[in-house]
């Protein structure tokens, strides 16, 4: 393995493509579950995206399996993600996708109804009050965020991490967990309210609704 960090782009990318890939934290290394992102939308992900109303963004979209079966069931969706590789595998399932930060224009700012934050991306950038409060601008009035979150206990944290293959490992980013119980202390403040608790097995789901007060 290369001594020098690669950017996080093309460590995911080459992960997309089939290489085995772990993320690692002082905790040590968890492989990248890029098989369960690859894969079709399963029962637990159905059910997620049943709380998804309107037009929606998939943000960090991955390889698309949640904005193709969005619009496969005849919904508005865009996929957007910072790594090129994830938009062409989520565009060759049938699926808009654009690369896109989510901090950057995004196409329908302020008119979104829906935001989906799939499988943990609130942990986008290692800040999810400054995320949410992004997410919140994006959507219309009374439009809602869904998001993935840890089970309760799980806390509220923020780790610097890598991705390592066998041939190379990314620089450090930031990404943060969420915990089911925390998630009304991570929105106070930024213009949305917890309208919802949801448990699918053992995955834990908030619906978000934009303030409008």
């Amino acid at each position: 393995m290369s001594a020098l960090a690669a950017p996080f782009s093309e460590v995911y990318s080459a992960a997309l493509r089939g290489e085995r890939c772990h993320v690692v934290g002082r905790a040590g290394a968890v492989q990248l579950p890029v098989a369960a992102w690859s894969r079709t939308a399963d029962g637990s992900d159905r059910a997620v995206l049943a709380l998804c109303e309107g037009p929606t963004l998939d943000v960090g979209c991955g390889p698309g399996r949640m904005t193709e079966h969005l619009t496969r069931s005849g919904n508005a969706a865009l996929g957007i993600d910072v790594v090129p590789e994830a938009v062409r595998q989520t565009r060759a399932r049938g699926a808009a996708a654009l690369v896109r930060d989510v901090y950057d224009h995004v196409p329908g700012e302020g008119r979104w109804s829906t935001v989906l934050l799939a499988d943990g991306n609130v942990g986008i950038g290692g800040d999810p009050r400054r995320l949410l409060t992004r997410v919140a601008a994006l959507l219309a009035p009374g439009g809602r965020v869904v998001v993935d979150l840890a089970p309760p206990g799980s806390g509220l944290e923020t780790r610097r991490l890598r991705l390592r293959t066998s041939a190379v490992q990314s620089e450090l980013f930031a990404w943060s967990t969420v915990a089911a119980d925390q998630v009304g202390v991570v929105c106070a403040g930024v213009g949305l309210v917890v309208d919802r608790l949801e448990r699918f097995g053992d995955r834990w789901v908030a619906v978000l609704l934009k303030d409008g007060r």
